[in-house]
Formats: C-alpha cells, sequence, structure tokens
C-alpha cells in the first residue's frame, strides 16, 4: 500500500514534486478542474443558487485514477495552487473521491523547491471554505451573466458574442472614457527648449538642457520669445549636487508581469502566463498569480549568498559594504483579502 498520495494540478509539477518528496510519496495530476457545470445547461437552482457539476468525459479516466490511488493510500495531501480556482479544485476533489475533509492535509507552497515543499508538508491545513465559497459565487454569476446576457447580444449586436460578469463591466467602463475622451476640448499650447553649450575653466564643453517654466497659447507669442532671446546671455545661477539613490523595482505582481511583458517584448496577456506557468512549475520562479510583492526567506538568503558570491564582502566600484536585500511589505484592508 502506498503511504502517501499528493494531487496537484500540473503534470510538469507532480514530477519535480515527486523527486522532492523521494519514495513514501506518489504525485499524480488532476489536470486541473475535474468537474464543471454542464455545458449546455445553466445548470444553477434559480431558487437555491445551487450549481449542478458535472465530471466531463474527458475527466473520467483521470478520475478513475485518481480514485483508484486514493484508496490504495495511507494518506491523501492536496497540494492545487493557493488561490480561489485552487481551494475549489481541491473541494472537488474531496466530494469526487470521497475524501474525509477532517482528515485530508491540504498544503500550499508559493515556489516548487525542496524546502519549500517539505515545509508545506510540515504545516498542513484543512480547506479553507471562504475560498471554495467565493469561487462558486463567482462561477454561478458566470453562468447567471452569461446565459442571460450572451443571447441578447446575439438577437441585437452580432452572433458568436459572449457577455461576461467581467467583461460586460470593463466594456461599459471603456465606452464611458472614449465618451469623456470624445467630449474633451483640446487647447494647443507652446514649449520651448534649449541646448546651452557651457565651456568649464579648463577649455572642455559640456551640453546643458533646459526648458522654459512657462507655456505660450499661440505660435506668434513663442517665436516672439525666441527672436527677443537671439541677442541675449544666460549664466548658470547655481549648481546643485546631491547624491542619487536608484531603488530597484519591487518583484513583479500579476498585472506589472503582464504589462512588462506587453510593453518590451510584445507579449499577450494568454502568451505571458502560458510561459510563467511553465517557469513556476519547472520551480525557475514563485508563483505567478499574485498581487504580493513580498520576497520569501529562501529568495532573500539565495540572493545575498549569490552577491557576495560574485562580489566580495565589497563592491568593486564604491567598497560599500553589499547589504541584505530588504523585504517589502505590502498593506492591504483585512475586506480586501480575496473575494
Amino acid at each position: 500500500m502506498q503511504e502517501n498520495l499528493v494531487i496537484v494540478e500540473s503534470p510538469a509539477k507532480a514530477k519535480t514534486i515527486e523527486k522532492f518528496l523521494g519514495k513514501d510519496f506518489k504525485v499524480m495530476s488532476s489536470y486541473g478542474h475535474i468537474r464543471d457545470l454542464k455545458k449546455k445547461e445553466i445548470s444553477i437552482d434559480l431558487d437555491t443558487l445551487e450549481p449542478d457539476y458535472e465530471i466531463p468525459d474527458e475527466k473520467k479516466k483521470v478520475v478513475g485514477e485518481l480514485r483508484k490511488s486514493a484508496k490504495a493510500a495511507k494518506k491523501v495531501w492536496l497540494a492545487s495552487d493557493e488561490d480561489r480556482e485552487g481551494e475549489a479544485i481541491s473541494w472537488h476533489l474531496c466530494e469526487v473521491l470521497g475524501l474525509d475533509e477532517e482528515k485530508t492535509s491540504r498544503i500550499v507552497f508559493h515556489e516548487i523547491t525542496q524546502s519549500a515543499i517539505l515545509q508545506a508538508i510540515e504545516h498542513p491545513r484543512h480547506l479553507d471554505m471562504n475560498l471554495v465559497n467565493a469561487q462558486q459565487a463567482r462561477r454561478v454569476l458566470d453562468r447567471l451573466v452569461g446565459f442571460r446576457l450572451s443571447p441578447v447580444l446575439w438577437r441585437k449586436v452580432k452572433p458568436a458574442l459572449s457577455a461576461g460578469r467581467v467583461q460586460s463591466v470593463a466594456v461599459r467602463l471603456i465606452v464611458e472614457r472614449e465618451r469623456e475622451i470624445q467630449q474633451f476640448k483640446s487647447e494647443p499650447y507652446y514649449r520651448v527648449n534649449a541646448i546651452f553649450a557651457v565651456e568649464h575653466e579648463d577649455g572642455s564643453k559640456h551640453e546643458v538642457k533646459a526648458e522654459l517654466n512657462k507655456r505660450f497659447k499661440n505660435h506668434d507669442d513663442a517665436v516672439a520669445f525666441l527672436e527677443a532671446c537671439k541677442n541675449a546671455s544666460f549664466k548658470v545661477a547655481s549648481i546643485t549636487k546631491k547624491p542619487l539613490k536608484r531603488t530597484p523595482a519591487p518583484p513583479f505582481t500579476t498585472s506589472t508581469l503582464q504589462q512588462e511583458a506587453a510593453r518590451k517584448l510584445g507579449f499577450t496577456v494568454s502568451q505571458t502566463m502560458m510561459v510563467a506557468q511553465r517557469l513556476y512549475e519547472a520551480g525557475r520562479i514563485t508563483y505567478m498569480r499574485t498581487d504580493s510583492v513580498n520576497l520569501s526567506t529562501l529568495a532573500l538568503n539565495k540572493s545575498h549568498e549569490e552577491i557576495l558570491r560574485l562580489y566580495g564582502e565589497h563592491t568593486p566600484t564604491n567598497a560599500t559594504t553589499i547589504h541584505r536585500p530588504r523585504v517589502r511589505r505590502k498593506r492591504t484592508k483585512p475586506s480586501a483579502r480575496r473575494i
């Protein structure tokens, strides 16, 4: 009999985790959700809002294999992702596989490293039904909005369009913003920029760029100012020197990752998340669906060790002692946590 069965979402992740846990653990994948609302029906009791789930045909083989392994194992560990969808997947696994929620251990981790996995095994918890209910509420709203509004779009606008809980609201916000843009009355103005050649005492020259702290409403006023400056002399009133401190950018959140990938690489959101998912499953990055900018203790320690290995106790440029990377904290209201 197998001692331990660990169920994760991704097969790639399963292979990596199994290497970390050793021979006493068997790691299997649910390949995402194992059941969902019926596709061709609304599948929701409109009086009680109770969802009606089914196991899709393409998941029946996976469910059969998981049932067989769960019955043969002494202990089952649910290791789906730590978000609403992941918590719901663990709950569905309990329901479908007939697992006792009180005796089934739920483990979570934010990075696929041996220390993170072993620490998760040492600190299991029970299912968080608040997260499960939040996911179910979202799924029910998706189905109610989609099934009721999409047919209206087909009749009034264009066939094959879909309305959703999020995209319908987002479209309205975009339309309202576009109307504001169209109603905006722009007023042109003119700026004056200059490049001065400053000669130093040693005869060397240096360019200094400056901008006039005034705007001109019409072209003639700007030209008249430039004409008046032709024979004027200019001097530097004062020079201020101060140290420049550059703070590194915070770690990526889901949104900033998508923004930078689009800006620098031209990636779509789906491309970015697909690549990020592969990197996460390979243990290269932490979990990519997050709004946290905190760094783990493991990442801080490893970063510090690598800096010391490359540069020693002092940087080669200014001989300043290298400080440990700082821990970032992001405060949020308790009510804003995972809705």
